[in-house]
């Protein structure tokens, strides 16, 4: 199967699969239930960061500029949120987003959301595509850990748009379209990559840098609200999980592309 086919693929899962994947899990399961996808997606974003991306990020750019890139990546997310064009919410009350009655925003916060997804969604993309013109099996972790980040995400979408006024129905279709944004960034990535390859390195110090960016100043934060004892176990649990599923996919994606 060709890089293309690779990435078509895992930028439709990462988008269409993990919109699906919370919408199901908003409507069936409920929000309330977001903090135990949340730890698991930190597990999965750091192991896939320390694991996998960086270390080839050092092998084939080198430590420095692996690590300068990492560096400007965090402070460009730190800006980029605080300009509200990347903003990661993942339960019904936060900065920024508060709780109103249904409709009383007029679908401000609804709206700011969706641009703020579909740019993320972007750049996953573009992500995605970077790791895998590398090397596939670095393709497939990464995917791995962008759709376990995706999912409690758009949960956290799903509800502030219903909030907003969205029917359930249109609160679907536009988290769908917007996902589409990633199978965008990833086609034009792939096909700017390839006549840019030494670029690849730099972008992918950069979804290092965005995956421990958003699990430290996105995720972890959002765990300390839960301080008990029971809750904490069951949060470093979840994270190990999360860190061991990266584990097991590279050795899948090993079999996969051996």
């Amino acid at each position: 199967m060709s890089v293309l086919i690779w990435i078509l693929a895992a930028s439709l899962l990462g988008g269409a699969l993990s919109v699906a994947a919370a919408a199901l899990f908003a409507f069936r399961v409920g929000a309330e239930r977001v903090p135990v996808l949340i730890s698991y997606a930190i597990g999965a974003l750091l192991g896939a960061a320390f694991l996998e991306v960086l270390p080839e990020a050092v092998e084939s750019g080198g430590a420095q500029l692996a690590m300068t890139t990492v560096l400007a990546g965090i402070l460009g997310f730190f800006a980029l949120e605080k300009f509200v064009l990347w903003r990661h919410c993942h339960e019904e009350r936060c900065e920024g987003h508060e709780t109103r009655p249904m409709g009383a925003d007029h679908g401000r916060s609804g709206l700011l959301i969706l641009v703020g997804d579909t740019f993320h969604n972007f750049v996953d993309g573009v992500l995605i595509s970077a790791a895998f013109v590398q090397d596939l099996r670095l393709g497939i972790v990464t995917a791995i850990a962008i759709i376990a980040h995706e999912i409690p995400q758009e949960v956290g979408d799903f509800v502030i748009l219903l909030h907003s006024g969205y029917s359930r129905v249109r609160a679907f279709a536009y988290n769908l379209v917007s996902s589409l944004a990633t199978v965008l960034g990833a086609l034009l990535a792939y096909f700017a990559f390839s006549g840019m390859r030494a670029a690849v390195p730099v972008f992918l110090a950069l979804a290092a840098g965005s995956m421990i960016y958003v699990a430290v100043a996105d995720l972890i934060p959002g765990l300390h609200k839960r301080p008990e004892l029971a809750a904490t176990v069951s949060q470093i649990s979840l994270i190990a999980l999360g860190v061991a599923t990266i584990l097991a996919s590279a050795a899948l994606a090993d079999r996969l592309v051996g």
